[in-house]
């Protein structure tokens, strides 16, 4: 078995051990690029998941992801994926973040900040921010994950989903069959959970959770999983 984890900088780990929210932050791992970087990775909810399912564990998530790579991704994982049984762990990021395509390359957007996209681009990124529709995203959201989970559920694919810090109340309730962890819930995301449960950002002028709180969602999650037989 494996454990597959995807998200944004909450499921990579960022700044849970050592200062960095991306591997290229630290020179001495500049070429992971994007990725978690390894000192955080090992503290991380999904490493510890894995470890106590004494399974593989392969990690995708990325800071600043949109969920538009998440999704992408992980179904690019899943066509490459031998291993029988997989287990998925998908941490969705903020429903305004987007993807765009850019001669080639992958770009990370949203409404708090974006990649240096070309100054061509420049007024693209404006309008974008001018034109947001936050309910719409939500919406929109809500039907493209859900549409997701119909194709794990199709190909008896497990897996367990869970919000970062945005969530779908105000939207119609779908029955999920327990795979989404508390998805109509501001009080059952991961921020909110690890908040009310006491564990603070590693700084104040951080969104990001340190190695204690790592834990505490690892057991969380697999609390979960055995609650509810996925």
């Amino acid at each position: 078995m494996v454990v597959y984890v995807n998200g944004d900088s909450h499921a990579a780990a960022a700044e849970a051990a050592g200062p960095w929210s991306m591997a290229k932050d630290d020179v001495a791992h500049w070429a992971l690029g994007r990725r978690s970087h390894p000192v955080n990775q090992q503290v991380s909810f999904g490493y510890l998941i894995s470890q106590q399912l004494k399974s593989d564990y392969c990690c995708d998530a990325e800071s600043g992801s949109s969920n538009l790579r998440i999704l992408r991704s992980t179904r690019e994982w899943l066509a490459r994926n031998t291993t029988p049984d997989p287990l998925l762990i998908i941490q969705w990021s903020t429903w305004e973040r987007d993807e765009w395509i850019i001669n080639g390359e992958y770009y990370q957007v949203g409404a708090s900040g974006t990649d240096t996209v070309p100054d061509a681009y420049q007024d693209r990124y404006r309008y974008f921010i001018l034109d947001m529709n936050w309910h719409e995203r939500r919406r929109q959201w809500h039907q493209d994950i859900w549409h997701f989970h119909c194709e794990l559920q199709d190909q008896n694919i497990r897996h367990v989903f869970f919000n970062g810090n945005n969530h779908f109340e105000g939207e119609p309730r779908l029955d999920w069959k327990n795979h989404y962890i508390s998805p109509y819930d501001g009080m059952g995301t991961y921020d909110s959970l690890l908040r009310i449960n006491g564990y603070e950002t590693v700084n104040t002028d951080s969104w990001h959770f340190g190695a204690d709180a790592h834990c505490f969602w690892a057991n969380y999650v697999l609390q979960y999983i055995h609650d509810h037989k996925l």
